[in-house]
């Protein structure tokens, strides 16, 4: 009886009542769509690679950029109306500056934490702009910029563009001796701009320079506008990552239409947070122990000064080192003085990144591919691309020698003179040999490679044959190794073809054509590349070899 009352009893039972979380998460289901979201999404695979990191150090970075300039805004001020400096930093006492300067001196010296977050910040910013740049260059060698990522490598590259700007912005903002040259040189290139250059000018200062308005301005551009237009722009990248895939490098069980790795949840996610950490700790690490844009050292900006070892952070001293070693050319017609000096770089530093900016889809037309790329490229196997990559990075470095001009000259005792035409000569010749030296590197590796496909690898093992002869023992390739050799593809270039018909006709070819034509040889035509070993080349040399030693034996 009491058995049977309490099994009734059982049935009939309320379910119990969901817990908390589980509440809020049914209640976030049924108004975003989370659930069915998540389920697609959490299982996605991200391949490994240690290559791969480089973007994440990128959003790593931002955020730790958007966290510190959050409290940074808490205790600066962004006015150039003029103080008089009573504070902490005793040597400036009673020196005239600007209340921007002043708020950052306070910021250092009397806010609890404040230089801390002030060096971190300006760390994360070179280390963000280094990651966007080392990024950029995995994506171009190893070609994961080809379709359907033409779109997404144009987002990367704003990023990077617009990263340089809101630099340039931010660190002109306390207004001490060395952002306030390097606003100096920016308003002297755009004054060097031809009919409009003087307008622009007045227009951003607010009249003649320095102004009064141009801290204000400078302040809610590095703020609002450039960490807004970056974060959208880092969105949108994301989002086409999780939609196109991740590409991935050649492997066994990897194609085009598959990815081999882990999931999202939990084993990237995981990875991904410890990498965050590791990260911020190191900037804070950096923030602590390694003095950058010590302002108090500089001293308040006057227009009437500047000092040696004025240059900008690393990644505008391409800029400033086009400028500085650039002959003083002027043209003066018409009652107008043409500053080519200045003009000439002001315009071929955009020109050289839009070079950047294009280069997919300039790839794409001399291809002619219209297909699918998930399959990452190893550089060896585009030599040309490879060399164009490096000729890019050691024009870089050459002009930063110049934008730091006059500290390599006083810290290697040297002529500025004859750094100044080091850099005038290597701006053409180093990148040329650096392609060269490159290009015939990655065919070294080709050859390389392509001795270990049909031979198999060097196992330093002598063996004596039964006629004498002493021979090395060559270890056979494992299937997957050899699928990892050659693989690649060698595409033939395209070609103009006959400009004359069989009746005599010549044809009309476009300009346009002979110069794709022309590319095409540049990039896949003979000398480009190393032949790769075919699989018909393998089997002819391995029965050759089998008969030579069934005969000797």
């Amino acid at each position: 009886m009491s058995s049977s009352t309490q099994s009734g009893t059982e049935n009939t039972a309320r379910p119990a009542e969901p817990g908390k979380g589980e509440k809020l998460a049914d209640w976030a289901d049924g108004r975003l769509g989370i659930y069915s979201l998540a389920k697609s999404q959490m299982r996605k695979i991200f391949p490994d690679h240690w290559s791969f990191m480089f973007g994440e150090i990128c959003l790593y970075s931002f955020i730790v950029l958007i966290l510190t300039g959050i409290y940074l805004t808490l205790f600066f001020e962004p006015s150039g109306v003029e103080v008089v400096y009573h504070g902490a930093y005793t040597p400036l006492n009673g020196v005239r500056m600007t209340r921007a300067y002043e708020s950052t001196l306070d910021l250092s010296f009397e806010v609890r934490g404040g230089l801390l977050i002030r060096q971190v910040h300006h760390w994360a910013a070179l280390v963000f702009c280094a990651g966007l740049l080392v990024h950029m260059m995995r994506v171009f060698f190893t070609g994961a910029y080809r379709k359907p990522r033409e779109l997404n490598w144009l987002f990367g590259w704003t990023i990077l563009f617009t990263a340089l700007i809101t630099g340039l912005t931010g660190y002109s903002l306390p207004d001490d001796l060395l952002s306030g040259t390097g606003i100096r040189f920016a308003d002297g290139a755009i004054l060097s701009i031809p009919v409009i250059g003087t307008y622009l000018s007045f227009f951003l200062f607010g009249g003649e320079f320095p102004g009064h308005d141009i801290i204000p301005r400078l302040y809610s551009v590095h703020i609002l506008l450039l960490p807004g237009l970056i974060l959208g722009l880092v969105v949108t990248h994301l989002i086409l990552v999780f939609y196109h895939k991740h590409t991935q490098f050649a492997g066994a069980g990897r194609s085009e239409k598959n990815v081999v790795g882990a999931p999202l949840m939990p084993v990237y996610t995981a990875k991904a947070g410890g990498f965050f950490f590791l990260v911020f700790g190191l900037l804070t690490i950096m923030g602590a122990v390694a003095s950058i844009n010590p302002v108090w050292a500089m001293g308040p900006y006057r227009p009437d000064m500047v000092s040696t070892g004025a240059q900008p952070d690393w990644y505008l001293g391409f800029s400033e080192g086009l400028i500085r070693v650039m002959p003083g050319w002027e043209i003066n017609a018409w009652g107008h003085t043409l500053a080519l000096g200045v003009l000439i770089p002001f315009t071929l530093f955009p020109l050289l990144l839009a070079a950047i900016g294009a280069y997919p889809f300039i790839e794409a037309w001399i291809t002619g591919d219209k297909r699918e790329h998930h399959i990452a490229d190893r550089p060896r196997n585009h030599p040309v691309r490879t060399g164009l990559g490096t000729a890019w990075l050691a024009m870089y470095f050459v002009c930063l020698v110049g934008g730091g001009n006059d500290l390599w000259a006083t810290h290697f005792h040297l002529s500025i003179n004859s750094i100044t035409w080091f850099v005038r000569i290597g701006f053409f010749l180093v990148p040329t040999l650096t392609f060269i030296v490159t290009k015939r590197i990655c065919h070294g590796l080709q050859l390389r490679d392509r001795d270990k496909a049909l031979h198999g690898r060097e196992s330093g093992i002598i063996k004596k044959l039964p006629h004498g002869e002493f021979v090395e023992v060559h270890e056979p390739m494992t299937p997957a190794q050899l699928y990892k050799l050659t693989q690649h593809e060698q595409p033939e270039p395209f070609e103009i073809g006959p400009e004359v018909d069989e009746n005599g006709v010549r044809r009309k070819v476009k300009r346009s054509e002979r110069l794709r034509a022309k590319l095409a040889k540049a990039l896949y035509g003979k000398g480009a590349y190393v032949p790769k070993a075919t699989a018909e080349e393998y089997k002819q040399l391995h029965s050759a070899e089998h008969e030579q030693e069934h005969q000797h034996h």
